[in-house]
């Protein structure tokens, strides 16, 4: 063994149990009760040892947008996070990753990575065939908005076009996300918050997931409902599960976090799109991840300037910055519902790696990647907006309390830091 991690707490697909955990050449080869090693990290009493999150929904805006975040400073937030891979979001980078060319000047600038990285393709108007390639050069699947995406350079397909486009994507087996709000129920917004929360209502969800729903089904094509904030759309996305057909969901930590209720006008670190909406919804999502209706947890992080997020509601950038803090802001409001870290595994880890095909990520098992997590779920901290890794330090969580502090995280067997990440091509990790 190059390494043993030995814990009293681990946290494995089997459950959580007291073993060691055995590391050579950047794999785990072993989960054992005792395992004899001279290299043994020993985890403190107060210490959980977790596989490496898989955060398929981050937005790196990089080249073109590196202001906004980049690929060092965002994945230098992910390992202080616990986030060992990221998928990162075809825009707002300029070019948006929708032909080879672009996907590759996005492998350029991706030179500097403290954690693995891959890479979703985009689908948007007029770009049918460059699907297949960018499907062959390794992207994990394929983004596309039902309205408009909020940068003009990736723009809207209609749901005849997503049609067709699905089709294609069928013979490949390919996955799409799809950010699901019909854009003939939004409407401008006005500047306080409840203008915004109206303008984009439950309705624009709930229509555009069921347009999905539908072309899944006469499609046969796999899909996946991004940043799901409508809890009325769980009836929808459950009975489509009854009927087996194959789309997944997910939520993010801010629509579990916060609500509607708290959020004053001029608070525009809250703005996103979908929205944050009430505590009743809030509520709802959370017994949608009990009942398996969502599938998974992910940042949607979608950083800027400081500049862009002034102003009002109607004119701010609609994004939040949280992927340094996902797995705090998630264990905090698990905990609080009876949920164990167990459950934020397989939100966090396990699954976003299942969605993506990730098959060496995920989890702490034999054959995975050792990419680990030491956590310690009881400890409190105050998030400081000025010591998240976040290229703009702007976020809604700033002066919260949270529950759980990421002490080490492993990548292959390294803390990170000390070994560069690496771009990862869907079927090879």
């Amino acid at each position: 063994m190059d390494l043993v991690f030995r814990a009293r707490r681990v946290v494995t697909p089997q459950g959580e149990i007291a073993c060691d955990v055995g590391v050579a050449d950047g794999r785990i080869v072993a989960v054992e009760p005792f395992i004899e090693s001279p290299n043994v990290v020993r985890l403190a009493d107060d210490e959980v040892l977790l596989p490496g999150l898989v955060d398929t929904h981050v937005h790196v805006n990089d080249p073109g947008r590196t202001e906004w975040e980049g690929f060092e400073t965002a994945t230098r937030a992910a390992a202080a996070g616990g986030v060992t891979t990221i998928i990162d979001m075809p825009l707002n980078s300029i070019p948006p990753t929708v032909d080879v060319a672009a996907l590759e000047t996005k492998r350029k600038a991706a030179a500097n990575v403290s954690v693995d990285v891959g890479f979703w393709g985009g689908i948007v108007p007029g770009n049918l065939d460059d699907l297949k390639p960018l499907h062959e050069a390794g992207v994990f699947g394929f983004k596309c908005f039902l309205l408009h995406s909020g940068v003009d350079e990736f723009p809207a397909v209609t749901v005849p076009e997503l049609d067709v486009a699905l089709r294609r994507l069928a013979t490949l087996d390919a996955l799409t996300i799809v950010h699901a709000e019909d854009a003939h129920t939004v409407r401008d917004s006005e500047p306080d918050y409840a203008g915004f929360l109206a303008s984009r209502p439950r309705e624009a969800e709930n229509k555009a997931i069921s347009d999905v729903v539908e072309l899944t089904r006469k499609t046969g094509a796999r899909t996946h409902i991004l940043h799901l904030s409508s809890s009325d759309a769980l009836a929808i996305l459950g009975a489509a599960k009854r009927e087996s057909l194959p789309i997944t969901a997910e939520t993010c930590p801010h629509y579990l976090t916060f609500t509607a209720e708290e959020i004053r006008d001029g608070q525009t670190e809250f703005k996103c799109c979908p929205p944050i909406r009430e505590e009743v919804n809030r509520e709802a999502l959370w017994q949608g991840l009990r009942d398996g209706v969502v599938d998974l947890v992910v940042s949607d992080h979608s950083p800027s300037t400081a500049e862009l997020k002034a102003g009002d509601f109607a004119t701010a950038w609609g994004g939040i910055a949280s992927l340094q803090l996902g797995l705090p802001a998630v264990w905090t409001g698990a905990r609080d519902r009876g949920f164990r870290l167990t459950d934020v595994v397989r939100w966090m880890a396990a699954h976003p790696a299942r969605q993506a095909g990730l098959t060496t990520k995920g989890a702490v098992e034999v054959g995975k990647d050792a990419d680990l997590v030491v956590f310690a779920p009881d400890q409190t901290f105050v998030v400081d907006r000025n010591a998240l890794h976040h290229r703009n330090p702007v976020t809604p969580y700033h002066g919260r309390e949270l529950h759980g502090v990421v002490r080490q995280t492993w990548l292959r067997g390294k803390e990170t830091g000390t070994i560069p990440g690496k771009l990862l091509r869907r079927g090879e990790a």
